[in-house]
């Protein structure tokens, strides 16, 4: 993106923004594909993207390939929105977020064929917990080709399956409306 007098800054490309189409930034701008404006001026019901938590600390939510929340309602100062995960949150209606669903949707449909190409892009190789001794990982060590004789965890130990790993007092807890959907509920993931 350049701006009038000459800046260039990088933005998450929206679906369907043509090169060299003008997107703008502010309250009374119309709300069309790319534009960014606070969430108390976007109409309910709108797709949006790279949404702020706290006014002017930039972009936090919803910005990888291909997703979208949606702006359901505002309520006073604040504004309702269903995250990609499922899960309803509260915003300050002063958080800007753009409008639109960030494009590249088939990004997880890539097959990248070999090893190389992953080293190309610098990803080093992933090994498995189970084959390192025990003091490299908590599921490594025993006889022979032991499955771990734990649940499924990261080198430090956070659970890696379907545990809650969320931290219990975190101070954005009291705007969750409605929890994320979980496999344990019943629900596929989406």
């Amino acid at each position: 993106m350049q701006y009038d007098d000459g800046e260039k800054r990088y933005i998450l490309a929206p679906e369907g923004l043509a090169a060299g189409a003008k997107v703008q930034s502010g309250e009374s701008v119309e709300p069309v594909v790319g534009n960014c404006m606070p969430l108390s001026a976007i109409p309910p019901g709108t797709d949006v993207h790279n949404i702020e938590m706290q006014p002017g600390r930039g972009g936090q939510l919803v910005r990888s390939a291909g997703t979208r929340a949606v702006l359901n309602a505002r309520e006073g100062r604040w504004a309702q929105v269903t995250l990609p995960s499922g899960e309803v949150r509260r915003l300050p209606g002063q958080c800007r977020a753009t409008i639109g669903v960030i494009g590249n949707s088939e990004h997880s449909s890539i097959v990248y064929g070999k090893a190389g190409r992953r080293r190309w892009l610098g990803w080093r190789p992933h090994v498995r917990g189970t084959c390192m001794n025990p003091v490299a990982h908590p599921m490594g060590g025993g006889e022979g080709r032991n499955s771990g004789g734990r649940h499924p965890c990261s080198p430090t130990g956070k659970p890696a399956k379907g545990g809650r790993t969320r931290t219990k007092r975190k101070a954005s807890s009291k705007a969750i409306i409605r929890r994320r959907r979980s496999r344990r509920d019943g629900e596929v993931k989406v």
